[in-house]
Parts: C-alpha cells; sequence; structure tokens
C-alpha cells in the first residue's frame, strides 16, 4: 500500500527528508535512484551524497556516465521498496525522483507489466472507436532497444490497404507523458524505413487530459508536410476526445527582465577572489553577479553583500575573505580537467554548468558568427519539470537570436526538450519584448526565427536525436554541434551537422 505524505508534508523539514531517505537506503537491498526518461543509478555508500544547503537537502548521485543533482523539497509517498520525492530547481519549477528497492523488482515488474497490458488494452478500444475503417495490424508494449522504442507507451500500427497510421498513448500514470512524442515519432520512423511500400501517413496520440499541453503545442511546429499528426485526449474514465491544436496555440511564458548592475562595495571583494584564475564572474539577469568555478556557483552577491557558503549563507567581510578565497582554491583543484580523482563529487557535480563554463568561454569555436557578450541564462521559464538541460540565448552580428542547449550526457528528448525553449523564445521574439526587457541593448533583433544550437560531447548524441529532428518544421533551423570528450580540458569541436 502506497501512503501520499503530499507536497507539503516535509517541505521545510531537511531533517525529516533526510531521515525517510536514510531510513529506505539502508532497508533496501538493492537501492537505485530513477528519474523519468532516464536509466536508473545503483546506489552505494560511495556514489552518493546527501548535503545540507541552507533550508533545503541537495541529493547528488553519479556513476560512470552521469551526475544527478537535486534539491529535495518533499516526501511526496512512500510504500513497500519505493520512496518517491519532489525537487525544485530553476524557476521553482518542479520534478519527480524515485528511490526504488530492485531487490523487489520482481513483483514490480509483473503490476508494471500487468498495468501496462490493461492500458494497451484501453488503447486497443480507442483505436478501433476512433478509427473502425482501419485494422489494428500491430500493437505492443515490448521494448525494442535497437530502435529506442520504450515498453512504457503502448505503441500500434493501423493499416488499411496500402494506406497506415503509426499510433502511440500516454496512461494517466505514465510517469513522463511527456515523453510519448520523442517515442512516437522514434516508432513512426522506424515503422516507415521497416515497411517502406506502405503509406504511413503520420502518427496518432492518445494523451492524458491535464497533461496534454505540452505535447499538443510541440505539435503544433512539426512538419506536416512530413507526417500528419492526431492527437487525441483521455480521461482517467477512458473517455476520450479529439484535440484541437489550433486551442494550443497559447505559451505560458514569462521573460525574466534583465536588470543593470550598479556600483557596490562588494565590488572590491569580487575582485579580490577573481584574481583566482578559475574563477568566473558571471551576471545574473536580477543585476547581481554569480562567482563560480567551471560553473559551479559557489557565491554570489546581494546588492552590496556577498553570500557565500549556501550550507550557512554566510556573509562575506574584509575578516572573511581569505576563506572564500580558500573555497575558490578548494573548488579549482577539485574542478580541474588535471584532477587524479575523477570520482569526487565536486569534480561530477553540475557537468551541463561546466560544459556552459567551456562554451561561454569559446563562443567563436561554437560558431564564429556569434557575439561572445551578452550570453543569457535561463531567460524564460518554462512549464514543467526541470529538464537537466542549460539553456543559453545569444545573438549573431546581424541580430538573429541563436538558442544553445547544452547537454553533457545522452538524452533521448534533447531535440524536444529544446524545441519547448525555441518555442517560449519566439514566442517572446514576435511579440518584441526582449528589447522591451532590458536583452541585448544596442543591438537590433531581426524577426526571423532564432536558431536552434544543440552542444554535446560527439558520443553523447542518442542515436535517435537525429530521427527526431527531422519531423521538426523547416522555419526551426537545428544544427547539432558535437565537441571533444576531452572538453572540460578544451572545446575542440568534432562535427556540426
Amino acid at each position: 500500500m502506497t501512503q501520499t505524505l503530499g507536497r507539503n508534508a516535509t517541505r521545510g523539514d531537511p531533517d525529516g527528508i533526510r531521515q525517510a531517505i536514510d531510513r529506505f537506503v539502508e532497508s533496501a537491498k538493492q537501492p537505485a535512484l530513477m528519474e523519468p526518461g532516464d536509466e536508473s543509478i545503483a546506489i552505494v555508500r560511495e556514489n552518493f551524497v546527501l548535503t545540507q544547503q541552507g533550508s533545503a537537502l541537495v541529493l547528488q548521485a553519479w556513476d560512470e556516465r552521469r551526475n544527478l543533482v537535486r534539491r529535495i523539497t518533499a516526501v511526496h509517498a512512500e510504500s513497500r521498496g519505493r520512496l518517491e520525492l519532489r525537487f525544485e530547481r530553476f524557476g521553482k519549477k518542479t520534478g519527480t525522483l524515485l528511490l526504488v528497492d530492485l531487490d523487489r523488482g520482481a513483483r514490480d515488474r509483473l503490476e508494471l507489466r500487468a498495468g501496462r497490458l490493461e492500458f494497451r488494452e484501453q488503447f486497443r478500444r480507442f483505436l478501433r472507436r476512433q478509427f473502425p475503417e482501419y485494422r489494428v495490424a500491430e500493437l505492443s508494449t515490448e521494448s525494442n532497444l535497437e530502435e529506442s522504442l520504450s515498453p512504457a507507451y503502448p505503441r500500434a500500427l493501423l493499416r488499411q490497404g496500402s494506406s497506415a497510421w503509426a499510433a502511440i498513448g500516454a496512461s494517466h500514470d505514465a510517469q513522463n507523458a511527456g515523453g510519448v512524442l520523442s517515442f512516437g515519432l522514434i516508432w513512426l520512423d522506424y515503422l516507415r524505413r521497416r515497411d517502406p511500400d506502405l503509406t504511413i501517413r503520420g502518427l496518432i496520440l492518445l494523451l492524458p487530459l491535464g497533461h496534454e499541453k505540452t505535447t499538443c503545442l510541440r505539435l503544433r511546429h512539426l512538419n506536416t508536410a512530413v507526417a500528419e499528426f492526431r492527437a487525441f485526449g483521455s480521461t482517467e474514465d477512458g473517455v476520450e476526445s479529439a484535440l484541437d491544436l489550433r486551442d494550443y496555440g497559447n505559451v505560458d511564458t514569462q521573460l525574466v527582465p534583465v536588470r543593470r548592475r550598479v556600483p557596490t562595495a562588494a565590488d572590491a571583494f569580487i575582485a579580490s577572489i577573481a584574481k583566482n584564475p578559475a574563477v568566473e564572474t558571471l551576471a545574473r539577469p536580477d543585476g547581481e553577479i554569480s562567482l563560480r568555478v567551471r560553473g559551479l556557483e559557489f557565491a554570489r552577491t546581494e546588492g552590496d553583500r556577498i553570500v557565500f557558503r549556501q550550507e550557512t549563507n554566510a556573509i562575506a567581510t574584509a575578516s572573511n575573505l581569505a576563506e572564500i578565497e580558500r573555497i575558490a582554491d578548494r573548488l579549482s583543484r577539485a574542478r580541474s580537467h588535471d584532477t587524479a580523482e575523477k570520482l569526487h563529487p565536486l569534480y561530477l557535480k553540475g557537468r551541463e554548468l561546466w560544459l556552459e563554463s567551456q562554451v561561454r568561454a569559446h563562443m567563436d569555436e561554437i560558431d564564429a558568427a556569434l557575439f561572445p557578450a551578452p550570453v543569457y541564462s535561463q531567460t524564460t521559464t518554462l512549464a514543467g519539470p526541470d529538464r537537466g538541460l542549460v539553456d543559453l540565448l545569444a545573438s549573431d552580428r546581424h541580430g538573429r537570436l541563436a538558442i544553445l542547449e547544452l547537454k553533457a550526457s545522452q538524452d533521448i528528448h534533447l531535440p524536444l526538450q529544446a524545441l519547448d525553449y525555441w518555442i517560449h523564445v519566439n514566442w517572446h521574439l514576435a511579440r518584441g519584448e526582449f528589447e522591451s526587457a532590458g536583452y541585448f541593448p544596442d543591438l537590433r533583433l531581426r524577426p526571423e526565427s532564432p536558431r536552434m544550437l544543440l552542444v554535446a560531447p560527439a558520443l553523447e548524441f542518442h542515436p535517435s536525436n537525429e530521427r527526431v529532428l527531422r519531423f521538426f518544421s523547416p522555419e526551426i533551423e537545428v544544427q547539432r554541434i558535437g565537441v571533444g570528450a576531452a572538453w572540460p580540458r578544451e572545446l575542440k569541436i568534432m562535427f556540426r551537422m
């Protein structure tokens, strides 16, 4: 039986959250951490850290492929073999993490499989009701690792002679309903390659009502000359209805205004700390300064003060300036590409932020047409859970905007998550809001839609990313930029596609 504790039950009580996590990890025989859409991370003492930062508890786990850091705000639900955590990050966005005991996996997998089979049959009935002239020629919830097809979403092939449709559905209890479109486009592409004699018109999606908006908004920016797209919504009671994509044109977004920083007493401290060549001073949209070492913030300004060591939020003074400099020095050693401790938590922490630091320092390598500054980060508030990406906004020398999505590890959802940011930026651009919000002063922005640059280690682009990008609207100019595996030492461009 699952006990739902509620979002606010342990919010503001990091000790209670820590106790729940520690209790679960100690009692589990095979603890693992899971985030929707990603592979699990097996938890052992050497790769799992909980630290206190102010009123929040920060969880960090890593393996040989990736590093995950989340600010835990609540224990949402707890049951045998499963602990559901809420996290919060940029822009107050929330998401869900699961701690599971893989030793209980056999029973849980049976229950999960039973639930998927039940929804598969509901999906079959939906297809027969809505498309009675078509025959359900194929229906599956089995995984296909070679083609990157997930068992979480039932997928089907509808046929009427030589005419066909690909179809996919997401249930109301799907952990990541927004991921259905990625797998739907992969399924459509696979069927067209597998059955070239069939005319597969496009993709049908069954979406849980209440979680359909992001997918429908994405569908509006796909290429209808390449494929047709039809979306349906379903209630928890299984009642379906067709969705009109024209009803999803408005974007729920806000543009963070840029404030100009005025000189303060903190500037002398910043100048002293920045003598360390590893220290970066990054202007934030709110007018404050972030002090970082290879992307990882260790101090920031608050007006005429510098706040450091987030565990205590100490205020910098002349008497503790040396302590801040020691923190920066410790970080610069731990986050050095030459360090022998490649599994040190500070080396692994914030890999996307480290990549951002390298990209900012070498914008001319990324694209010689881009201005090296100003470059803005997290300019809009995206709806939905944290995406695990870094968003940058730059302009070229002709005034055309470019968004840069950075990902240090493989992500099957990278193209559509980048599309979310493109939609929001394009929305504000079309309304002339960047100028009024203080972005790119003294530069006249062109109304042309932004370019999209996807930046990741060359070997970390998911094989399916290219297939998904083929379905993007031609108005979206996309370029994939692969950097060398040694990017923490040297940002070297391996390919542009």
